[in-house]
């Protein structure tokens, strides 16, 4: 048990070191080329960090754990939205891109929306069976390639919130993508310390399987976006943090989950409807709060709301049990 707790803690310290080198070897390369933080947020580093998820979704998947394999993707989702968003804008008010507010998030709920369509097909199209069919994972991909169209399109546009860029430490090339392959790797291999050793001690004091789902797991394989966006808030360096959320819900949904179903049909539980409904409802309570008060900012009574909302989602899911 001992050496479970050190683990722990271990790994903890790798997954915050390893986000301090991916925000840092990012947001050189950014400023050095003129690419908007922002669209490396919702890139590289939202890839980086979903990392943990597509592993876990492609081995379920395989092993015919079809439910872990959406629960994982959805659950990160709402954990991403509401825990690490409320936290990083508790850290510092996360003020965010004209693009963010107007086409990002909304796409994020656009990936929602489209998920719920292709998995319903008894509720929609009066089918016997709901699956994630190879069909709808390949519409799934062409979701994720018209998104990498539209980065693209947008990453030569310098953000509009450059007043702390002048802090961003610049390096040569080779160090600044090195420092962001390191990053994901620290992030990667710190996240799994983390999660098996969280298990091995909830299963040490008697914590049902399930429990341990809805918690460490849900929650485990985000823990790289929540060090990145964490660490990314502290810096004020709030086009990563943000862009980190919702890059990774895009992917999450447009890329794991498409790869997946390609590798193998997904059965699914519409129990996990009320989970979409969340993450749902969620996206468009932060695209609320990005045009009250003062406009594409996430101020800290805001973030605490959400924080708030996932405190209750969870304790709800708990009572179901």
């Amino acid at each position: 048990m001992l050496l479970a707790i050190t683990l722990l803690l271990v790994g903890f310290v790798v997954l915050i070191k390893g986000a301090d080198f991916l925000v840092s070897g990012s947001s050189s390369i950014a400023k050095k080329f003129n690419i908007s933080n922002i669209a490396i947020g919702l890139t590289v580093v939202a890839f980086g960090t979903s990392t943990p998820e597509l592993l876990v979704s492609v081995t379920s998947s395989l092993k015919g754990y079809d439910s872990a394999a959406f629960g994982n993707v959805i659950g990160s989702n709402n954990f991403n939205l509401l825990f690490i968003l409320g936290v990083a804008g508790l850290i510092y008010p996360l003020v965010v891109l004209r693009n963010t507010v107007r086409y990002e998030v909304p796409l994020s709920l656009l990936a929602a929306l489209v998920l719920y369509v292709l998995v319903n097909d008894t509720l929609i199209w009066g089918s016997e069976t709901n699956v994630l069919s190879r069909l709808d994972s390949f519409i799934l991909l062409v979701f994720f390639g018209l998104f990498m169209m539209y980065i693209y399109r947008t990453m030569s546009s310098s953000s509009d919130l450059d007043s702390d860029s002048d802090s961003i430490k610049i390096y040569s090339t080779p160090v600044a993508v090195g420092l962001m392959v390191l990053g994901i790797m620290m992030l990667v291999g710190g996240g799994t310390l983390v999660v098996d050793n969280a298990i091995a001690i909830a299963q040490h004091y008697g914590l049902s399987d399930k429990l341990i789902g809805l918690t460490i797991l849900a929650a485990g394989t985000s823990l790289p976006e929540l060090a990145t966006s964490a660490v990314a808030a502290y810096k004020k360096n709030t086009d990563i943090a943000i862009g980190n959320v919702i890059g990774s819900n895009i992917f999450n949904i447009f890329f794991i989950l498409s790869i997946t179903g390609l590798i193998r049909p997904l059965p699914f539980d519409v129990a996990l409807d009320f989970d979409l409904y969340v993450l749902g409802a969620s996206t468009i309570v932060l695209m609320i709060f990005m045009f009250t008060l003062n406009t594409r900012k996430l101020d800290r009574w805001e973030a605490f709301l959400l924080l708030s909302g996932y405190i209750v989602y969870t304790i709800y899911l708990v009572g179901m049990e």
